[in-house]
């Protein structure tokens, strides 16, 4: 494996749109959602733990969450754990993990990618990360993965990309120039957007070498690297805590996509299809679900399901459920809460966590 070769891993949201099964004791990165026997962190670690040496595995994190992260893999040192003592967006936490491995090898090649994605095709994924390591490598470049949309959905940005007139997209191997980022469109446009053959989804994973994240931070969020530079000689020193808790205090919040993503002139997307969600929502789950006979996905070892149709039900193994004619719902039990909602209205889940913080506080959430 190549030393220089760096994976930053983010992990430090709160999965709300999961609730309740995500919790902020213990958000959906941590939990075996998919039901492999296996948390999505420790899927994602041992997936880039095959191209990207064990060390150079660097996961940025809340402070709540330093245990559990060890705890899970234990194949990695505390000093590979970056905690983050209040949540500032992506950009932030990229500039943290630059300056963390400039002090151990100023010429990395680095990738960033989400703790909680699936990734069906594996091996096809492990050949598009040592094709974007590659060409950051030897391009002044920022990368990001563009994936073949399959559908018009709503919950996802966009990349349209320069020069589909030009030659035939090779999906897995066409590296473009990428012309505009849309956050997430309506039904309509979304539908323009497939037809159109220009447009991939954001898949939220990045590649670049240190020196060329370095130098658009430096053009574009100067503010951002200007704090973190001041840190030089500190990181990976027992004062790099202290630093770090007096630091982010004066960041502003702000993701890695609008801070320079969208700025940046030297962006290229790699065209890429290897079987990917963002699991950002239960309706994703349930679309790379195994589904029974009536289109219901169902995990949970005693849920008897009678005349129900196109539902997500998550229960635990130990409850016993009898469910009776729903179509189109999610029903999902954790602990002490149980959430029956539409199907169609799951973006509704962030206010009804909203609405149980305002009259329950904190103990539910």
């Amino acid at each position: 494996m190549n030393k220089k070769n760096f994976c930053v891993i983010m992990a430090g949201g709160i999965g709300s749109r999961f609730w309740p099964l995500s919790r902020t004791q213990k958000p959906k990165q941590f939990l075996d959602i998919l039901g492999t026997g296996k948390s999505l962190i420790q899927q994602t670690f041992d997936r880039f733990a095959q191209v990207i040496p064990k060390e150079n595995i660097l996961i940025v994190s809340n402070e709540e969450y330093g245990d559990i992260i060890l705890k899970q893999l234990p194949e990695i040192t505390k000093e590979q754990v970056l905690l983050e003592p209040m949540r500032r967006n992506t950009a932030p936490c990229i500039a943290y993990a630059n300056y963390k491995i400039r002090e151990i090898e100023p010429d990395a090649n680095i990738v960033v990618a989400p703790s909680d994605h699936l990734i069906l095709k594996e091996q096809v994924f492990l050949d598009v990360v040592k094709k974007g390591l590659d060409f950051v490598a030897e391009n002044d470049s920022l990368l990001t993965l563009g994936i073949q949309p399959s559908r018009p959905e709503t919950g996802y940005g966009y990349i349209q990309i320069n020069g589909h007139q030009d030659g035939k997209i090779v999906v897995n191997e066409s590296l473009r120039k990428v012309k505009t980022f849309t956050e997430k469109p309506d039904l309509k446009m979304a539908k323009v957007f497939l037809e159109s053959g220009d447009f991939f989804w954001n898949s939220g994973i990045f590649f670049w070498s240190l020196k060329s994240i370095t130098a658009a931070f430096e053009s574009h969020l100067n503010e951002v690297d200007t704090l973190f530079r001041e840190g030089t000689g500190i990181y990976n020193t027992d004062n790099e805590h202290d630093f770090i808790a007096a630091t982010y205090p004066k960041c502003k919040n702000i993701s890695i996509d609008y801070g320079i993503m969208e700025k940046a002139d030297n962006v290229f997307v790699l065209c890429a299809d290897f079987g990917w969600s963002d699991l950002g929502t239960w309706g994703s789950l349930y679309d790379m679900s195994e589904k029974d006979t009536y289109s219901n996905a169902v995990q949970g070892k005693n849920v008897f399901s009678y005349d129900n149709k196109n539902c997500l039900i998550n229960l635990p193994n130990d409850k016993l459920a009898v469910i009776q004619g729903l179509e189109d719902f999610i029903i999902v039990d954790s602990d002490n809460i149980l959430l029956i909602c539409r199907m169609e209205d799951e973006q509704k889940i962030k206010h009804f966590v909203n609405d149980v913080r305002l009259e329950k506080g904190e103990d539910f959430i």
